[in-house]
């Protein structure tokens, strides 16, 4: 969004490969965040509201309509949210103030896919994605290298490190903007 954004709250994306705790790190930012923030699970509002063209049985997943995706445009515009999905490129670049890419080692992905009952070949692709740092890569093609920020997801430590980091980073953005906190809080009331 421009600097001259009429936003309360940035936008942020928390994207990465299947696993590496997206879902997990913006509900616990939700409620340690300075200004009200609304988490949005892209992938279930893709199967909540239709957002799909079908579902591939071998992959066990949805041909997402991307069109219909951009009706996230009026909540981007507003501000005060969190887009976690496992893609980036797919939210314009005007959208994003800030966008963070979770990663965590392969073995540990590995196991936390099965865990999740994922078959053996989504498994291995979203690993070798994972080893060959895809989304990383997706989001430094698709945003300003300096809103783009990598961080580790392998513990619980990594989480409560990573999400006081983005709640830095938030204050530092109200300032940047010339907002409080109760601007923010004025604006969502």
């Amino acid at each position: 969004m421009s600097e001259d954004s009429p936003k309360q709250s940035p936008v942020i994306i928390i994207t990465g490969t299947p696993g590496t705790g997206k879902s997990t790190h913006a509900q616990l930012l939700v409620d340690e965040s300075p200004v009200p923030l609304q988490h949005i699970n892209v992938g279930q509002m893709v199967k909540d509201k239709g957002f799909y063209h079908d579902f591939d049985e071998q992959w066990q997943s949805y041909t997402v309509d991307e069109d219909k995706a951009h009706e996230l445009e009026p909540l981007a515009s507003a501000g005060g949210i969190i887009l976690d999905w496992h893609t980036c490129e797919i939210f314009p670049e005007r959208w994003a103030d800030l966008v963070i890419v979770l990663c965590c080692n392969h073995t540990m992905l590995w196991d936390r896919l099965e865990k999740r009952n994922y078959p053996l070949k989504k498994i291995q692709e979203n690993n070798e994605a994972e080893i060959m740092e895809v989304v990383l890569q997706e989001a430094r093609d698709s945003y300003p290298q300096q809103i783009v920020a990598q961080l580790k997801s392998e513990s619980s430590q990594d989480l409560e490190s990573n999400v006081a980091e983005i709640v830095s980073w938030i204050k530092e953005w109200q300032k940047d903007k010339g907002r409080t906190v109760d601007d923010a809080a004025d604006k969502n009331t």
